[in-house]
């Protein structure tokens, strides 16, 4: 494993499958009465996010206490960014401090690439989201949900995503979520396919690895998992569609959608949904959405990640018997 994780598109094949394989043994603590290891005991870890998060700030939080960390939330409403002060200052700050890892959100691309190379600060640093770039950690989470779901999870262990076919809908021009699954899907082999209209597709992505309709129709039925995106408003400042009723006929997912697609297909998406629009109630509540198992399966891939880059390349949870032995 590498050092930081900036990006989806810098994690090899083997690099992911470890992710994945080491996430399954993760899921296996939050079945214990206590939900604890001690592998990260001594190393500090902070949260830095400079966007609004819930699920993503969260989910780290919660891994970083499962495997003992000192963590310490920063945000920056209410810090001294908020009165200018830059990302390097802030940085430096927490060098001062003696952190051993950063885990920074950022709503300029690039900021966790430019924290990680400077010599403002020598930790760990994982990317949780930079601007409309990257954000490798969701779409490892993704890629667990759809091998836990598609392959199985026993048989899942050292497996990849091998001619799977994955549909993105939606935002993919402000998506950092579609960015990352595109880069990971297609080293995990799997085929994915955009549908989108032609406003909400960024310039060069017929140079992605993936195919693109403007039909999510055609696509339905020749798919294994269809994941919706959130139409980011927030990041736009022009008119991308004409309505929201327009939006949702022709690109949002619905029951009759929904019942085109293959009996063994699941319905996914990132979080927050804007329900009406880009699906509907019946779809995200049925059970071939799997929105609820992603934030769960995100605190284990965040474990993972984490134990990955700080703790080691060992077995994440060795067996009572290993343990007793080495303590006789």
């Amino acid at each position: 494993m590498m050092r930081h994780l900036i990006s989806a598109a810098d994690l090899t094949r083997d690099d992911a499958v470890l992710i994945l394989d080491t996430a399954e043994e993760m899921a296996r603590v939050a079945d214990r009465p206590i939900k604890k290891l001690p592998t990260l005991r001594g190393r500090t870890v902070v949260n830095l996010f400079f966007e609004d998060s819930t699920r993503t700030r969260i989910s780290f939080e919660a891994a970083e206490k499962r495997l003992s960390a000192d963590v310490i939330n920063f945000t920056a409403k209410g810090s001294s960014v908020s009165k200018g002060e830059s990302l390097k200052d802030t940085a430096q700050t927490l060098e001062a401090m003696g952190v051993d890892a950063v885990v920074i959100r950022h709503g300029a691309s690039g900021a966790p690439y430019r924290l990680a190379t400077s010599d403002w600060i020598d930790a760990t640093v994982i990317n949780a989201g930079d601007g409309t770039h990257q954000h490798p950690t969701q779409a490892l989470l993704d890629a667990f949900t759809m091998r836990r779901r598609l392959v199985g999870r026993d048989a899942g262990l050292g497996r990849d995503l091998e001619g799977k076919r994955i549909t993105l809908v939606g935002d993919v021009l402000h998506s950092r979520v579609a960015r990352s699954n595109v880069d990971l899907l297609h080293t995990l082999g799997a085929e994915v396919t955009l549908v989108a209209p032609p406003t909400l597709l960024p310039i060069g992505v017929e140079h992605w690895p993936a195919h693109v309709s403007y039909d999510i129709d055609s696509v339905l039925a020749k798919s294994d998992a269809v994941m919706m995106l959130r139409v980011q408003r927030e990041r736009m400042n022009a008119a991308f569609f004409p309505t929201e009723r327009e939006y949702s006929r022709r690109y949002g997912l619905n029951g009759e959608r929904m019942a085109k697609m293959p009996e063994h297909a699941v319905v996914m998406h990132p979080g927050p949904m804007v329900r009406g629009m880009e699906i509907t109630a019946d779809v995200a509540d049925s059970d071939r959405c799997t929105v609820v198992e992603q934030v769960a399966n995100g605190v284990s891939v965040r474990m993972a990640v984490l134990y990955l880059l700080l703790g080691g390349n060992e077995s994440a949870t060795p067996a009572p018997a290993a343990r007793t032995e080495e303590s006789k």
